[in-house]
Formats: structure tokens, C-alpha cells, sequence
């Protein structure tokens, strides 16, 4: 009986060896959860045996139980590289199944898909609205295209400026572009038609002859368009007229489409200072291509392009159990889910029983090297423990053998 019960030990210290090598083998392995293997004494059937004095029959491995605690946080310069702070897993499409993970470590591949070292692609919720919210009922791939991002024509410019009311009207009584004399202050800014092609338009201001009262006349790449608006300030230095938009229309000859803007001047002012310009902005840009991937916290993934447009591609999904310890180990720090551990849970990053996301970082493992080594020598020693109990044992019967 005792060989069995001692065997049975070793057995216990063999599986606790093997649990902690292994522990230690992935010390570095990204998104690794350490396990622990947990132990139960053994007593046989005790309805045939009424005896309160039985020594019990060992001891055999109950679980080896994973452990999901946090790990340690370390920043890289990828910025698909992410890191939950908290709860949750990653939900990856590893050949048509879900499976989950807390490895972080994510690329593309040749098709601009967003997956793990091994494959597997990341999972987000499309977006819809333009990204001001997602469709939680769904998961697709996440995918970074190359394609450009289309260039918008400008459509509205807004001209903030100062004009002096000490001007004088300017020498010159007929405007034209090109004769400095016949206009007192000019600015420009870069507008954009149809097809993203850009061009200068010009903002030429002239002093009337009456105090408060100036013209404004538009050109694009150095020729005039339309006509000269007309400017009225009151005593406040306050704009009275126009109480709508300048229109600024012109045809490219590029083959874009005519470009219809309004120039929102309301905001302009005539004061005894100098002329100076306040605001000049507008709504166009050129073509993009794509320069980066940003990732807040909440999950939500956008391309960045060299236009300064941004667009919003999806929110990471994200995944949790109410028995995690119930998942089922696939190698590559992944997991899938069991009758144990019950259905998976859909989120979102920073939602309720979710954590943050944080982008540029890796979550390393949750092995304690030092834990690890003294729970070695513990396995080591119950193990040379159990292995003396065989040999007293053999020499026990050895004894008996002998006796004549």
C-alpha cells in the first residue's frame, strides 16, 4: 500500500515539475498566464471499511488551474502592438473559428490584414454613422487598405481678418490682380477642386472712397472670379454687409468639376490697428495615402493619411468568461472556449467588466520568476521525499525476504 501511496506522490511532484517548467519556459512569452497545479488527497471507498484509522490512499493532481493576472506592461514603437489593462481578451478568426487572447502582438499580413504572428486576424466591430458609433452585433476582420483616401472639393473658407480704418482708397481706381496699387491688402490660401488638385485663391481688399466701406474681390491662380463684393463696417469697426457668404466659382481646367465655395467673411473687423489676418481656413484637402494607425483606448482603430484625414475603421472586440480558468490552452497564448467556461461576453474596451487598451505596449508575462524557483525546490524536495518512502519500503521487504 505505502509503494502505491508513495508513488502517487511522486506522480503529484512530477506534474507540479511540469507545470513549473513550463511556467518558466514562457517567462518571456508575451500575453502568457502562469498555472498552478493544485492537489487532493486520495481515500479509498469507505463503505465496505468502517475503520476511522485508515491512512488514506495518496494523493492525486485535481486541476492545473490558469491563473489570468494581470502582467506587466512594456511600451514598444509599433503601434499595433496593444495591451489590456484589466479584463478581457482579444477575439481573433483563427481559420473561421473565434479564439482569444491577451498577446498583443499584432501585424499585417500581405493583404493588409491585422493578425497575430500566427495568423489569426483580429476582430473588430464596423463602424457605422463615420465611425460615431459601431455595430456591436457583428465582428469582422480588420484590414488596412493601401487604396487613397479620395480628395474632397472645397466647399466653404472662412476669412477672419482686421482691415485698417485709416486706409485710404488706392491709387489705382480699376482692380486688377496683377497692379499692387489698385487693391490695399491681400491674402491667399490653398483651396482644392473635385479631383484634389490644388489652387490659390487670392482675397484682395480695397478701401472705398467713404469711411467703413470696402470692396472685396476673388481670384484663383492669379485671375480674378466673379465680381468685387462690397463691405460696410459701422462706427463699432462691426461688419453690417454682406449678411451672407461671398461666393467664390470657378471652372478647373483639369477636367474636375466647376468648384462652388462660399466665403464666410463675418468675422471681419475695422479697427485703427493694422490689417491682420485672424482666421483663413477651409474645408478641402487633396489626396491621401495612408501614413499611420492610431488606437485609443476604448479600441477604436483609424487610419491616419497625408491629407490630415483620419477614418475610422472599426473598434477592437473584445471578449470575456465568467470562468476564464475554464479555457481551453491552444498554444501561442490562445485559448478557446469550453462548457466550463461558459459563453464568451462581447465588449468593448473601457465598457463595464472590460479594461483599457493601450496601444503602443505589450502585456509580458504574468510569471513570477522568484515565486517560480521557490516552488521548485518545494516539488524537489516532496519529490526526493516521496522517492526515500520507496526506499525504506524496499528495504523493508528486503528484511522480510530475508527472514528465515
Amino acid at each position: 500500500m505505502s509503494f502505491n501511496i508513495a508513488l502517487s506522490g511522486l506522480n503529484a511532484a512530477t506534474t507540479d515539475l511540469n507545470t513549473i517548467s513550463n511556467n518558466v519556459a514562457n517567462a518571456s512569452t508575451t500575453g502568457f498566464k502562469e498555472s498552478r497545479a493544485e492537489f487532493g488527497d486520495f481515500f479509498q471507498n469507505a463503505a465496505y471499511n468502517l475503520q476511522t484509522t485508515t491512512t488514506g490512499g495518496g494523493v492525486r493532481t485535481e486541476t492545473v488551474a490558469q491563473q489570468f493576472s494581470q502582467g506587466s506592461i512594456t511600451t514598444t514603437n509599433n503601434p499595433l502592438d496593444m495591451a489590456i489593462s484589466g479584463e478581457g481578451f482579444f477575439a481573433v478568426k483563427d481559420n473561421g473559428s473565434l479564439v482569444y487572447t491577451r498577446n498583443g502582438a499584432f501585424t499585417t499580413d500581405s493583404n493588409g490584414y491585422v493578425t497575430t504572428a500566427s495568423g489569426q486576424r483580429l476582430q473588430v466591430y464596423p463602424p457605422i454613422n463615420g465611425g460615431s458609433s459601431f455595430t456591436t452585433g457583428s465582428m469582422t476582420d480588420l484590414q488596412l487598405s493601401t487604396a487613397p483616401n479620395p480628395p474632397a472639393a472645397t466647399s466653404s473658407v472662412t476669412a477672419s481678418v482686421n482691415l485698417p480704418a485709416n486706409a485710404a482708397a488706392p491709387a489705382d481706381a480699376t482692380f486688377s490682380p496683377t497692379d499692387s496699387n489698385s487693391y490695399n491688402k491681400t491674402t491667399s490660401l490653398t483651396v482644392y477642386d473635385s479631383l484634389g488638385a490644388a489652387h490659390t485663391a487670392s482675397l484682395y481688399y480695397v478701401a472705398g472712397a467713404t469711411a467703413g466701406s470696402w470692396t472685396l474681390h476673388t481670384g484663383v491662380d492669379g485671375s480674378e472670379v466673379g465680381t468685387g463684393t462690397a463691405l460696410s463696417f459701422d462706427s463699432s469697426g462691426k461688419l453690417t454687409a454682406p449678411t451672407t457668404g461671398v461666393p467664390l466659382s470657378f471652372t478647373p481646367g483639369d477636367g474636375a468639376a466647376p468648384l462652388s465655395a462660399t466665403i464666410d467673411v463675418s468675422g471681419a473687423t475695422q479697427y485703427g490697428s493694422d490689417f491682420s489676418v485672424n482666421s483663413l481656413t477651409q474645408n478641402g484637402y487633396a489626396t491621401g495615402q495612408l501614413s499611420g494607425v492610431a488606437i485609443d483606448s476604448s479600441g477604436v482603430v483609424s487610419a491616419r493619411y497625408s491629407n490630415g484625414q483620419t477614418t475610422v475603421l472599426g473598434q477592437v472586440a473584445m471578449a470575456n468568461f465568467t470562468n476564464p480558468q475554464g479555457l481551453q490552452q491552444l498554444g501561442n497564448a490562445t485559448w478557446a472556449q469550453t462548457f466550463a467556461s461558459g459563453q464568451p461576453i462581447p465588449g468593448a474596451a473601457g465598457s463595464s467588466d472590460f479594461g483599457v487598451i493601450q496601444s503602443g505596449a505589450l502585456e509580458s508575462s504574468n510569471v513570477d520568476l522568484t515565486q517560480q524557483l521557490v516552488s521548485m525546490m518545494n516539488a524537489q524536495r516532496n519529490y526526493q521525499a516521496n522517492s526515500q518512502v520507496i526506499s525504506t519500503d524496499n528495504q523493508l521487504m528486503q528484511t522480510i525476504l530475508q527472514l528465515r
